[in-house]
C-alpha cells in the first residue's frame, strides 16, 4: 500500500509538471498567438504548438546582457555631452550679439550712411568726428569678425567710393579720434579682407592705400609741432594742423597713435609713419614722473606734461595700455624700455591709486586730482575698466595662465598682476549690477576711508555692494562703452572662467533690454538709475566697433583673433603682431 501511494505521488507530480509545461505560454506566445503562429509557420518548429517549447526553455542558457559601461566611460559620455551642450550655448548668445549688430547696423544705414553717427530715436544722422564716416569704417572690421558678407560689402563699397574724396575735402579732425578709429579700422580690414578673399566688396589694397592717404595728412600734427608731442587737431584739406583752444594735447591722446603707424609703416615699408608717432614715446621716456605715473596733459609748444592731476580714467587711460600693448607689437624690436616704462607705472598704480571700497572692500582704482600730495579721490571713471584686460595681457603676454604656469613663464609681480586684474573686472561689474538697468555709469565713486555719501547708490537694492558704490547725479548717463566687456573678453581668455563669460552675457542682456530701439539701432541712457531709463538719441560708434565685437569674440572660440598673433588698438581694431621687421 505504502509502495503504490509513493508510485500514485511521482505520477501525480510528473503529470503536474507536464500540465505547466503544456498551458505555461512562452514570451513570444503570451504576447499574441498571432505573433506565435508567424515564428512557427517561418521556422518550421512546431515545439511550440505541441508542448516541447517548455523543455527548451528550461535547458537554455540565459540571455546576454548588454556590457556595462565602466565609471571611467560613464563619466567621459557625460562630460562630451555637457561640453556639447555648453558649446550650444555659447554659440546661441553669440548669435544673439551678431543678430544685435545687424539691427544696430540696419539703423544706421537707413537712417545715417555717411555720417558719422546715428541718432536713432531721430532717425538721422550727425557728424560729430570730422565727417568721415566714422561709424562705416570702424563697424567694418566687426562685420568681418562676425562673417556679415552683406555689411561688409556694404561698408566697403562705401569707403572705395565716397572716403578718399571726403580725406580731400574735409575739414578739421581730432588726430586721436581719427587714428584709432579710421586710420586702425582700414589697416583692420586690409589685413582681415586679405585673409579671407571671398568678402565682397573691394580689393584689399582700396583699405591700405586710403589708410596711407589719410595719415598723410595726418602727419602734419606731428611735423608741424615744435616738439615731438603732436598737435591735437589737423586740418584735412589744407596739411595744415594746430594745437587745441587751451594749447594742450592729452597724455593718452598723444601716445595712442603708434600701433596704427608702426603698423603702416611695416605694410608701406615708409619709416616716416612708424618714425614720427614713436618720437612721442621716446621722449615721454625722459620725462620725471611719480612712480611711473603721468599728469593728464601735455603741452606740444614746450614738451614737457602740464598741470598734476594723475588719473587712469579720461586722458591718462590708454597711455598705460599702449605701454605694453606697442612692445607686444614689436617684441622683435629693441623697445625694452616701453616693458620697463609699463612696469614701473603698474607698481605706481598699486601703491598710490588702488584702494578697498567699504563696507564690503572691492578693489577700485582712484585718483591724483592734485598730484601725489594733493589727496586721494575714489573717483573711477567706467574708462578705467579698461584696466583688468591690459593688466592680464601685461602678465601672460596673451597665452592662457594655465600653460604660462605649467611653463614656468610667470613672475611673482605677473601673479600679483593677474590677481588685481581679476578684482579690478569684478568690480567693474559690480558697476552694472548695482544700478537697476544693470548698466554701468560713466563713474562711479566708492565709500571709503576718508570718504562716504548716502543716498546716491545704483537703484539695485538686492545688491551686495550697494553700499560700496556712490552714483552722483551728474554721472549717471551711459554711453554704451566697451571697457568692461573688453577686459572680461581678454580675461576669458586667459584665465578660461567661464564667469567672465556669464558677466558679459547679463551685461549684453542689459543691453537689449533698455537701450535697444525697436524701430533703429541702439541709444546711449540719462540715467542707469531710473526705470524705465531717458534716452540720449546717440549710438558712439564704439558700440558697433567694439562693445558688441568684444561681447561676440567673448562667445566665441579663443582661436578665433588669437591674443598671440594680435594686439587691439584701444578702438578694438585688431593689428597683427609683426614677428619680424
Amino acid at each position: 500500500m505504502a509502495c503504490s501511494t509513493g508510485k500514485f505521488l511521482a505520477l501525480l507530480m510528473f503529470c503536474g509538471l507536464t500540465y505547466l509545461m503544456l498551458t505555461h505560454a512562452s514570451p513570444i506566445h503570451s504576447i499574441t498567438n498571432h505573433v506565435s503562429s508567424v515564428v512557427s509557420s517561418e521556422v518550421g518548429d512546431k515545439s511550440i504548438i505541441n508542448g516541447s517549447f517548455g523543455f527548451k526553455r528550461l535547458l537554455r542558457k540565459p540571455p546576454r546582457l548588454p556590457p556595462r559601461l565602466i565609471t571611467r566611460e560613464v563619466n567621459s559620455t557625460n562630460k562630451s555631452i555637457a561640453k556639447s551642450n555648453k558649446k550650444s550655448k555659447w554659440t546661441s548668445r553669440r548669435k544673439s550679439v551678431r543678430k544685435a549688430f545687424i539691427h544696430a547696423w540696419s539703423g544706421y544705414k537707413n537712417y545715417a550712411m555717411g555720417y558719422d553717427e546715428l541718432m536713432p530715436l531721430s532717425r538721422r544722422g550727425v557728424n560729430g568726428l570730422g565727417g568721415l564716416g566714422a561709424t562705416v569704417v570702424d563697424a567694418l572690421d566687426s562685420a568681418m569678425i562676425m562673417k556679415l558678407h552683406d555689411v561688409v560689402f556694404e561698408a566697403g563699397s562705401w569707403i572705395e567710393k565716397h572716403l578718399p574724396e571726403r580725406i580731400l575735402r574735409k575739414g578739421q579732425v581730432n588726430l586721436f579720434e581719427t587714428t584709432i578709429r579710421v586710420v586702425g579700422g582700414l589697416l583692420s580690414a586690409y589685413h582681415l579682407s586679405n585673409s579671407n578673399p571671398t568678402y565682397k566688396g573691394p580689393t584689399p589694397s582700396v583699405y591700405l592705400e586710403t589708410a596711407k592717404k589719410l595719415a598723410d595728412r595726418l602727419l602734419t600734427a606731428f611735423t608741424s609741432s615744435p616738439t615731438a608731442i603732436p598737435f591735437s587737431d589737423v586740418v584735412l584739406h589744407d596739411h595744415t594742423a594746430h594745437a587745441a583752444p587751451d594749447g594742450l594735447s592729452s597724455t593718452s591722446e598723444a601716445s595712442t597713435l603708434q600701433l596704427e603707424f608702426n603698423y603702416l609703416s611695416f605694410l608701406t615699408g615708409e619709416q616716416k609713419y612708424s618714425v614720427e608717432a614713436m618720437k612721442v614715446l621716446e621722449h615721454m621716456k625722459i620725462l620725471p614722473k611719480v612712480e611711473g605715473l603721468v599728469p593728464i596733459y601735455i603741452s606740444p609748444s614746450s614738451g614737457e606734461f602740464s598741470g598734476a592731476n594723475i588719473r587712469l580714467g579720461s586722458r591718462g587711460d590708454s597711455y598705460y595700455e599702449y605701454l605694453i600693448k606697442v612692445w607686444l607689437q614689436q617684441r622683435q624690436s629693441n623697445l625694452t624700455y616701453l616693458h620697463d616704462m609699463y612696469v614701473e607705472a603698474m607698481k605706481g598704480v598699486k601703491h598710490l591709486l588702488v584702494k578697498k571700497s567699504k563696507p564690503n572692500g572691492l578693489v577700485f582704482v582712484g585718483e591724483l586730482p592734485y598730484g601725489v600730495d594733493g589727496g586721494f579721490s575714489p573717483k573711477m571713471d567706467h574708462l578705467v575698466c579698461f584696466l583688468p584686460g591690459t593688466l592680464a595681457l601685461g602678465a601672460t603676454k596673451g597665452i592662457t595662465k594655465a600653460k604660462a604656469m605649467e611653463e614656468d613663464l610667470l613672475t611673482f609681480e605677473d601673479l600679483e598682476n593677474l590677481k588685481l586684474a581679476e578684482d579690478l573686472a569684478k568690480t567693474c561689474f559690480e558697476m552694472y549690477a548695482v544700478t537697476s538697468t544693470g548698466l554701468a555709469p560713466e563713474i562711479a565713486y566708492f565709500n571709503s576711508e576718508g570718504y562716504s555719501e548716502e543716498g546716491l547708490d545704483g537703484g539695485n537694492k538686492t545688491s551686495e555692494y550697494i553700499h560700496d558704490i556712490v552714483i552722483k547725479h551728474a554721472d549717471r548717463h551711459n554711453l554704451l562703452r566697451p571697457e568692461t566687456v573688453e577686459s572680461l573678453f581678454i580675461l576669458y581668455r586667459i584665465t578660461e572662467d567661464s564667469k567672465y563669460r556669464e558677466w558679459g552675457w547679463s551685461i549684453f542682456k542689459a543691453f537689449e533690454k533698455y537701450t535697444k530701439v525697436d524701430s533703429c539701432g541702439y541709444s546711449s541712457l540719462d540715467d542707469v538709475t531710473m526705470l524705465p531709463p531717458r534716452r540720449r538719441d546717440k549710438m558712439e560708434t564704439f558700440f558697433l566697433g567694439e562693445t558688441l565685437k568684444y561681447l561676440y569674440l567673448l562667445f566665441s572660440e579663443s582661436n578665433l583673433i588669437p591674443l598671440t598673433e594680435f594686439v587691439f588698438n584701444t578702438e578694438a581694431h585688431p593689428i597683427p603682431i609683426i614677428a619680424e621687421k
